[in-house]
């Protein structure tokens, strides 16, 4: 096989022809991809952490401490597995599988590479794809949901269903911007298949201003920035991570909803985070870095997105992301849960709607002429400086000085005591100290202090 065909985008019309050995064998792989990234995750958690509050972390376990999240998992799976009373059996057993399943499938439609050649037949390495996948992946974060209420809720305790339901009002209103951020990705992309999305931000983007071309990045990360920070905003809440961590608030709800959780289950809702959080830096790949493409200066190589070496850039921007995830939790104080609705509700959505307005006014301007666009652009914009400069200011009043309080005090006020906080002396002390002064009398030469 050529390495020009090694380096083709997949497309739709390449799914659906594998035989069934290499379908399960790319399954397989997925489905290791998730644990294996999980295992991992959890000791670089805990080493970058150490690293950030100068300690160790594991070190003890296996070189490295690279065998501690596995001997982490043996003891969780001897532990004693308690079923509360008022338990609902079916849920509560099902309720962690739901959460492990659904971060788990969404890995299906993520493109791992391009085009490979695996013993004769060309195919692309990534499970499946569909013309709505990123669809697909909004409705597998979207059933997370489920296994964290049906999980608070079946456990019959007070704290575990405040947890859920913090959780459920938490993730559905996050859903709501990632979904709108995703929005400028369509727009500009032209296509809702995952695979698509990577092709697209293969080659660079010509931006025309006053009629002269300017080459501009590919990535989505750079040309729709707005939609990328409020993407991963959202993902971060999404994924119940720190400071977003609310449902697990263990200041205020003992654990939240895994609280009567114990053994194999607690271990299953332990990892479906950090699938959750390992599959949506991979969806944020995708999405906005290019996906398997290498970045600068590595593409200066003709052969840095052919063959197998895709693979190495993907995993790495994936593990670039998870640290960010790590680097956020060692570094941000947990936010109050009013503090936490209000950004996602008046600060994210309010932009996100601005945002996708000005670029659908962008896109239906592109085949104006010059002076068009200049009016176009220049107009609003003046008006959005003019408002800017006069809007009246939401500051509030200087307070007015302890002196000037004074001041306005009505006639007849009560007394007050000195501003100063000096107290006059007694009169009492004066005449003791006066008493206490020597007297000079003269009375000759003979004269002598009394």
């Amino acid at each position: 096989m050529s390495p020009i065909y090694l380096a083709q985008d997949p497309t739709l019309a390449d799914f659906g022809r594998d035989p069934w050995w290499l379908v399960l064998g790319k399954i397989v792989f997925a489905f290791a991809f998730g644990l294996l990234a999980t295992l991992l995750g959890v000791w670089f958690e805990r080493r970058v952490v150490g690293y950030m509050q100068v300690r160790p972390g594991p070190n003890q376990v296996g070189p490295f401490g690279l065998l501690q999240t596995l001997a982490d998992g043996l003891k969780m799976a001897f532990k004693e597995d308690i079923l509360p009373k008022a338990a609902d059996k079916v849920v509560y057993f099902f309720a962690p599988t739901i959460s492990v399943i659904c971060a788990v499938t969404a890995l299906s439609v993520v493109p791992f590479g391009p085009m490979v050649s695996i013993f004769g037949h060309h195919t692309p390495l990534q499970v499946t794809d569909v013309p709505v996948a990123v669809l697909l992946l909004l409705a597998c974060s979207s059933m997370g949901v489920y296994g964290i209420v049906l999980g608070g809720w079946a456990s019959g305790s007070t704290y575990p269903l405040l947890g859920g339901l913090r959780s459920s009002a938490q993730m559905i209103s996050y859903e709501v911007a990632m979904g709108l951020s995703i929005v400028a990705v369509f727009m500009t992309a032209g296509t809702m298949s995952t695979s698509g999305i990577v092709a697209a931000q293969g080659d660079g983007t010509q931006l025309t201003v006053f009629g002269q071309p300017i080459p501009a990045p590919g990535w989505y990360a750079i040309l729709l920035l707005p939609s990328f920070i409020i993407f991963f905003i959202a993902t971060v809440g999404e994924t119940n991570r720190a400071p977003f961590d609310l449902p697990e608030a263990e200041s205020e709800l003992v654990a939240g909803f895994m609280t009567e959780y114990s053994s194999l289950k607690f271990a299953l809702f332990m990892l479906s985070e950090y699938v959750a959080m390992v599959t949506m830096s991979a969806v944020t790949t995708t999405l906005f870095l290019g996906g398997w493409r290498a970045p600068w200066p590595i593409t200066i190589w003709e052969g840095a997105n052919s063959g197998w070496w895709p693979m190495l850039w993907f995993f790495g921007k994936v593990i670039a992301l998870v640290f960010v995830f790590v680097w956020l939790r060692g570094t941000l104080p947990r936010l109050r849960y009013d503090q936490f609705m209000r950004l996602g509700w008046k600060v994210l959505l309010p932009i996100n709607l601005v945002w996708i307005l000005v670029l659908s006014g962008l896109r239906s301007i592109e085949d104006w002429d010059t002076r068009g666009k200049v009016i176009a652009v220049g107009i609003p914009a003046g008006i959005l400086l003019i408002a800017t400069i006069f809007w009246p200011s939401r500051r509030p009043k200087p307070k007015p000085t302890t002196q000037e309080q004074v001041d306005n005090r009505p006639h007849g006020s009560f007394p007050l005591p000195p501003m100063d906080l000096q107290v006059p002396p007694s009169p009492r002390i004066t005449r003791v100290v006066a008493e206490r002064e020597p007297a000079n009398i003269v009375a000759g030469s003979d004269s002598r202090e009394v």
